[in-house]
This record gives C-alpha cells, structure tokens and sequence, in this order.
C-alpha cells in the first residue's frame, strides 16, 4: 500500500524555520518524483516545490524562492523541505504528494497524497 506521511509541522515566529519530512512507504522512492504543495484557508492548493525522481529537476514557487530547499534522501524513503525566512504568508497545511518520474506542477498529476501537516507562522 502506497503511502506519504508528513511531519515537522508546527507554529513558528515570523523569520523562523522548520523543516518538513515526507516519508514514503509501499513504494521505491528512486522513481517517483516528489512536489510539497500547501492550502491557506479560503485559498486553492498551490504548488510550493518538486524534485524530480533523479533528483537532477527542482522546482520553486517564486514565492518560496531563495527559502525554500527540497531535498531527498532514497536511502531513507524520505523527502525534505527546509523552510527558512517563514513569513505568515506561509502559513498553511502542506501536503506531499508524488508521481512517477518527472515534476509537474499541477496537483491533478499527482496520484498519491499524503494527510498535511500544518504550518503556522505567527507571533
């Protein structure tokens, strides 16, 4: 059975930083590429970031840009964003989700989900 489960979220100050872990089971991480995306309240899900299944194309939001790092690491079935610089702006839940192969950035391409973990950046 195929699944991502998210975790590292939580509430954070303006300018701080936290890093989400996707971790992936049922699957070999190797040939799938992995996006984050995140939905705000009263919001449509956005893409954030992707890294490819060769990890050779990644992806940012413009956003996200320069504070943003995807990372993954197969030997451990898990995927990372390092999220710097938080804003409130970036509050929202973060959902991992994967695909075979290659990025895209629209969510309809993406067969498994994970749950969400929220993120809250707020003084």
């Amino acid at each position: 059975q195929l699944q991502l489960v998210e975790s590292g979220g939580g509430l954070v100050q303006p300018g701080g930083s936290l890093r989400l872990s996707c971790a992936v089971s049922g699957f070999t991480l190797n040939y799938y590429s992995i996006a984050w995306f995140r939905q705000a309240p009263g919001k449509e899900r956005e893409g954030v970031s992707c890294i490819s299944s060769s990890g050779g194309t990644i992806n940012y939001a413009d956003s996200v840009k320069g504070r943003f790092t995807i990372s993954r690491d197969n030997a451990k079935n898990t995927v990372y964003l390092q999220m710097n610089s938080l804003k409130p702006e970036d509050t929202a839940v973060y959902y991992c989700a994967a695909r075979l192969y290659y990025c895209s950035g629209t969510d309809t391409a993406y067969a498994y989900w994970g749950q969400g973990t929220q993120v809250t950046v707020s003084s």
